[in-house]
C-alpha cells in the first residue's frame, strides 16, 4: 500500500531539470559610461563645422587687383593696354594694388622689370627715377622704313645714321659728323617705350611717324639726339639682352 502511494506521487513530477526562480538569475555587468569621450566627439564635430565655415567665408572675401599682361621695363609706367584685372583672396599682409587704383599706378615708374602675368604689388613701383648711372633716355620720331616691323618694348637695337630720305649715303654734314656710314651711332640700345598700335595707343607723331624711346649710354646720347632732330636715324634689331 505504501509502495503504490510513492509511485503515484512520483508520476506527477516533470522529467526536465528544475528552472531557477526569478531570484536565482545571475546579475549582468553594468554598462560603463564615458561622458568625457562623448563630449570630445561633440567638440570635434563643432570644430570641424567651424573650420569649414571659416574657409567658405574666406573664399568669398575676394578683391579685384591689377595683373600685367606684358613685360614692364624699369622706368616704364603701365597703361590700359598692358594690364588686366583678376580676383584674389583678400590678405592684409600682401600689398596688392587694387584695380580701382589703376589711375594712380599709371603715374608711377617700375623699379625693376615686371614680367607678364605678374600680379602687381605696391613695392614694385615708385615715383623716383629708376635710370641707372651712366644711362640716358633719347626720344625718336621714326618714319616707316626707319624701324623694324613689330618693334616692341625691351628689344635691343642699333641706331645708324641715314639721310632724311632713308638712304645710307647721307649728305656731307651727316657723313662728316658720323664718320663711316657703316658705323652705328649706338651699337646697342634698349627700346624703353614703343606704342602698341594694336591696342589703340596713339603715341604716333603723325600718320606715318612712330615715337620710340631708347635707353643708351650717356656718351652716345648727344650724337643720337642730333641725328634724331634731323630725322636721320634708322634702327636695326640686334641680338642681346639689353643694357
Amino acid at each position: 500500500m505504501k509502495i503504490q502511494e510513492r509511485t503515484g506521487a512520483g508520476a506527477g513530477r516533470s522529467a526536465g531539470p528544475a528552472q531557477p526562480s526569478a531570484g536565482d538569475r545571475l546579475p549582468t555587468a553594468p554598462r560603463e559610461r564615458k561622458p568625457a569621450l562623448a563630449a570630445l566627439a561633440v567638440l570635434l564635430i563643432l570644430l570641424g563645422a567651424l573650420g569649414a565655415t571659416t574657409l567658405v567665408l574666406q573664399a568669398g572675401d575676394r578683391i579685384e587687383v591689377i595683373k600685367v599682361t606684358a613685360d614692364i621695363q624699369p622706368g616704364e609706367s603701365v597703361t590700359n593696354s598692358d594690364v588686366t584685372s583678376v580676383m584674389v583672396a583678400a590678405d592684409d599682409s600682401i600689398n596688392y594694388v587694387r584695380w580701382s587704383q589703376l589711375s594712380t599706378l599709371e603715374t608711377l615708374k617700375a623699379k625693376t622689370t615686371i614680367y607678364k602675368d605678374t600680379v602687381v604689388m605696391g613695392q614694385m613701383f615708385g615715383t623716383g627715377s629708376t635710370l641707372s648711372a651712366g644711362k640716358a633716355v633719347v626720344g625718336l620720331s621714326l618714319k616707316e622704313g626707319q624701324y623694324p616691323a613689330k618693334l616692341k618694348t625691351g628689344d635691343v637695337v642699333a641706331a645708324y645714321r641715314v639721310s632724311s630720305n632713308g638712304s645710307s649715303s647721307g649728305d656731307s654734314s651727316s657723313s662728316s659728323s658720323s664718320g663711316s656710314s657703316d658705323s652705328p651711332i649706338v651699337s646697342q640700345a634698349k627700346v624703353s617705350y614703343v606704342p602698341d598700335t594694336k591696342s589703340g595707343d596713339n603715341s604716333l607723331v603723325s600718320s606715318t611717324n612712330l615715337a620710340v624711346t631708347l635707353t643708351v649710354d650717356s656718351g652716345d646720347a648727344a650724337a643720337l639726339a642730333q641725328a634724331a632732330a634731323t630725322g636721320s636715324v634708322a634702327l636695326v634689331l640686334v641680338p642681346g639682352n639689353g643694357n
